[in-house]
């Protein structure tokens, strides 16, 4: 069977990545939430999902309802709580501690691009954690992938869930000081080992 190339390229950088060692700043992306917890944060951040296209368009057409009734469409109701994303805007919110929790994907291409993000959080206080799926996150702000989200607030049922997570992973991730000394890769393939073993055997021998 000859794969398309795409799964070639995919297979080959999985296998360089095992080979190579990799730093505990990019190994660290490894490390991700378990099922369970995951299953909990994305139950939370659902309910916060920003409006669709349609749901805009309606509440658009509202406010120049109130707007042509001589009211001002700002003063109706309060600012909804939403999930934010967007790399920029994340970025800003962390620096001005605005950012109560922030999710970061594991699978960032290129990874260049999210790679301060852990640290910048680590700075500021602000609780994070990585999740498995870029494709997961941009589903909850209803786009195709999602490199971050962060929450900036929540309603009053959710406060005791959003602390109980966030001193979770607190303690996981911030506080983690082995996720910054643990590097990753350097697992050499089974031909190479079984030559390594055999090389340590023939020493054993001659040191004998």
């Amino acid at each position: 069977v000859r794969w398309p190339k795409y799964i070639r390229i995919q297979r080959q950088k999985s296998v360089l990545l095992m080979r190579l060692k990799v730093p505990p700043t990019i190994n660290q992306f490894k490390h991700t939430v378990d099922r369970n917890q995951s299953d909990k944060l994305i139950k939370l951040l659902t309910k916060y999902a920003p409006e669709t296209r349609k749901q805009k368009k309606e509440r658009l057409v509202k406010e120049a309802e109130i707007k042509n009734a001589g009211k001002d469409p700002k003063k109706e109701g309060p600012k909804p709580t939403v999930l934010k994303y967007g790399l920029n805007h994340i970025t800003s919110l962390i620096e001005e501690k605005k950012a109560q929790l922030v999710v970061i994907a594991h699978d960032v291409e290129p990874i260049e691009m999210v790679l301060f993000l852990p640290t910048l959080c680590r700075k500021m206080g602000v609780p994070f954690c990585f999740v498995k799926g870029k494709a997961r996150l941009g589903k909850l702000v209803h786009k195709k992938t999602a490199t971050a989200v962060a929450l900036t607030d929540v309603k009053k049922e959710d406060v005791a869930e959003l602390d109980l997570l966030k001193k979770n992973f607190q303690a996981e991730f911030n506080d983690n000081r082995d996720l910054l000394r643990k590097w990753g890769g350097g697992v050499m393939g089974i031909k190479n080992q079984h030559m390594m073993t055999a090389r340590k055997r023939q020493q054993e021998i001659e040191m004998a």
